[in-house]
C-alpha cells in the first residue's frame, strides 16, 4: 500500500462511510484501505435500474469533499462494488 501525506483529521473509512450513507439514503456502505487508497461496496435500492457508470457517478459524487485538494485524505479508489442486494 502506498503512502499519501494527508492533513485529513479522522478516520478517512468513516468518513467515507458516513459520505456515501447520507448522500444515498438507504444504502450500506464499507470502506477498507488507506494511505489514500480505498476499496468501496455500497449496497442501496437506489441502484435499482441504474447503468454502472450512474451507480459509480453517485457514489464518487458523495466522497468528492474527500478527493479535493493536494492533501485530500482519499487519493484513489481502487475498488468500487455497487449491489442492490
Amino acid at each position: 500500500m502506498s503512502h499519501h501525506e494527508t492533513s485529513f483529521v479522522g478516520g478517512p473509512n468513516a468518513a467515507i462511510k458516513s459520505s456515501v450513507e447520507a448522500a444515498i439514503p438507504g444504502s450500506r456502505c464499507d470502506s477498507s484501505g488507506g494511505g489514500g487508497h480505498f476499496n468501496i461496496v455500497v449496497v442501496a435500492e437506489a441502484f435499482d435500474g441504474k447503468k454502472l457508470l450512474e451507480k459509480q457517478r453517485m457514489v464518487l459524487s458523495a466522497i468528492a469533499h474527500l478527493m479535493k485538494g493536494d492533501a485530500a485524505p482519499v487519493h484513489a479508489v481502487d475498488s468500487l462494488v455497487t449491489n442492490t442486494k
